[in-house]
């Protein structure tokens, strides 16, 4: 086969090179329409050092191997395992904890496929390194159209203070739970003092992924009689 033969031309290495570009940049693409620091340049700047090293590696190939009077023996996979490597490092680069929400980790794994692709194509596996990107470009918009609309359970902490010594923790359990709000038992502190009453409690609810507005009931809440402050903060 054509892709696989040891010695390259160059319309065989500027095939291998145009194919990891256009992978890396739509796969890239995704990542810069959701506002991501590793966007396009980054992801085709990796696909391509993947392909480099690949064709670099087939480029050396007919120099493998060891004579009966030598002790040198060049392992060229190190080359690509060791792209592999530089890219886990620059994954965990992207990948932030704000709190209890952890961000970056669907780009730090579009940037290991880049690569991965990357090695596919300059390896001259062309066909994979295409279903490779096919299927990943579905995880990223197909997949992600789908997740949208499946329910899950959002997770937040809800901060609520009261003057004096306001109500009893039965009433706030019955008044969250009519809004479809769980709290987490182990999660809920209340904090009274002869002025006011605080209560911090952990909420749990099912709705869809798109639905991030905050509950209606945070409305009634922070108009009601007695509400000096009121603050919720989204976990997950």
């Amino acid at each position: 086969m054509a892709g696989l033969t040891l010695t390259l031309s160059w319309t065989d290495i500027a095939v291998r090179l145009a194919l990891a570009v256009v992978a890396s940049l739509l796969l890239g693409l995704n990542r810069t329409e959701h506002g991501k620091a590793a966007g396009m340049s980054t992801t085709l700047l990796v696909g391509l050092a993947a392909a480099v090293a690949m064709i670099q590696v087939n480029v050396l190939l007919p120099t493998a191997g060891r004579h009966p009077d030598s002790f040198v023996m060049n392992d060229l996979m190190r080359l690509p395992l060791g792209i592999l490597t530089g890219v886990g490092f620059i994954g965990g680069g992207v990948i932030l904890r704000r709190d209890s929400i952890v961000v970056g980790v669907t780009t730090a794994a579009t940037l290991w496929l880049a690569t991965v692709t990357g090695l596919c194509f300059g390896g001259g596996q062309l066909g994979l390194g295409v279903a490779a990107t096919a299927l990943g470009l579905f995880a990223l918009w197909g997949v992600k159209w789908v997740e949208k609309r499946l329910r899950q359970e959002h997770r937040a902490r809800l901060s609520i203070e009261f003057e004096g010594a306001g109500p009893d923790e039965d009433k706030i359990r019955r008044r969250l739970a009519q809004a479809g709000l769980t709290i987490d038992g182990s999660c809920l502190t209340i904090t009274r003092t002869p002025k006011a009453t605080k209560f911090v409690l952990e909420l749990s609810q099912v709705r869809r992924r798109s639905d991030t507005e905050p509950p209606a009931l945070l409305r009634e809440l922070a108009h009601a009689e007695g509400v000096v402050k009121l603050r919720w903060q989204a976990m997950s």
